[in-house]
């Protein structure tokens, strides 16, 4: 039993740090397709000759591919990203300043996620009828809020006309920061919410139809009890599955939001280094968004035998 279960995380992780490699090959293969890669190099400045050079020597671009890659790979295994060609700064530190602020707020765009998807299925499960169909209806228009809609929404009825939060900013302290970060963080929530909230309500209800929970209710167990013990526990599966998917997206989000809402995390930074040909930048942002993805997908998927005894079970039968 053991024996299959280790060969089956291993495999899991060998796929996880597989894909990771690919995609940090096309990462950095990326800037040797561009058109102007010199351009790029220069971040918008007017270079000499010999400045170019030694911007084409750092980078390796007069190096074979591979031997290029190895040296960039083996910098970013030591956690070195390399230096901005916009800023003349560590990568490492433009990032550090940016990071607490926007792991903030993926942090609360997932709380809010996971509790109000779950509330709302958990209420259109049991309540079923006009209910049920109202909350499918809530959930599939939030689905379908592309996170600029719900920016331009949100910014202009809650921040312009009625004034209760800031319109730009991300705050000083915890209680600042979480007032000055309600609205990006609702908008980048939404799409997830909806989807998440109509999963989980499919998978309730199908949950709600099984024998055991007959019996539970034949035998007057108390609906909130059966829910927790029962329902929940049983759907945690495909809930955590889609759930980590969604929570991985939530990092390419905060691009949008954080530039629409004036927050300088490292969306908004993923924004502009596009625009000022930051290409050091650009390879970081878009190697730690694969990685996150990747990451967050593995432990859900490691952790799926756990939580779901099902999974475990067909993994020992095997």
């Amino acid at each position: 039993m053991s024996s299959t279960i280790a060969t089956w995380l291993g495999r899991r992780v060998l796929g996880a740090l597989v894909t990771v490699v690919i995609a940090s090959v096309v990462v950095f293969g990326a800037l040797r397709l561009m058109p102007d890669t010199d351009g790029a190099l220069a971040g918008g400045r007017r270079l000499t000759p010999e400045q170019m050079a030694a911007l084409r020597e750092r980078y390796g671009l007069d190096d074979p591919f591979l031997m290029a890659y190895a040296d960039w790979a083996g910098n970013v295994l030591s956690f070195d990203f390399g230096i901005s060609t916009v800023y003349q700064d560590s990568v490492n530190t433009l990032l550090a300043s940016r990071l607490p602020v926007s792991a903030f707020l993926i942090g609360y765009s997932v709380v809010l996620t996971v509790l109000l998807g779950l509330t709302v299925a958990v209420i259109g499960a049991v309540k079923g009828g006009v209910v049920a169909r109202l909350t499918t209806v809530l959930t599939s228009g939030a689905a379908a809020t592309p996170p600029f809609v719900a920016t331009v929404v949100l910014l202009s009825v809650f921040a312009v006309q009625l004034g209760w939060f800031p319109t730009t900013g991300a705050g000083e302290g915890f209680l600042d920061r979480l007032w000055h970060l309600t609205l990006p963080a609702l908008a980048m929530a939404l799409v997830a919410f909806g989807v998440l909230a109509r999963v989980a309500q499919a998978t309730f209800v199908e949950e709600l139809r099984r024998e055991h929970v007959e019996v539970a209710r034949s035998r007057g167990v108390r609906t909130g009890a059966i829910v927790r013990r029962h329902v929940i526990r049983n759907a945690l599966g495909p809930i955590m599955t889609l759930g980590g998917v969604l929570v991985a997206g939530l990092f390419v989000g905060t691009a949008v939001v954080e530039t629409a809402f004036g927050v300088n995390g490292i969306g908004s930074f993923l924004v502009s280094s596009v625009a000022r040909q930051d290409f050091p930048v650009v390879q970081a942002l878009a190697l730690i968004g694969v990685t996150l993805f990747v990451v967050v997908s593995t432990i859900v998927e490691v952790l799926l035998p756990v939580v779901d005894p099902r999974v475990r079970k067909e993994l020992v039968s095997r």
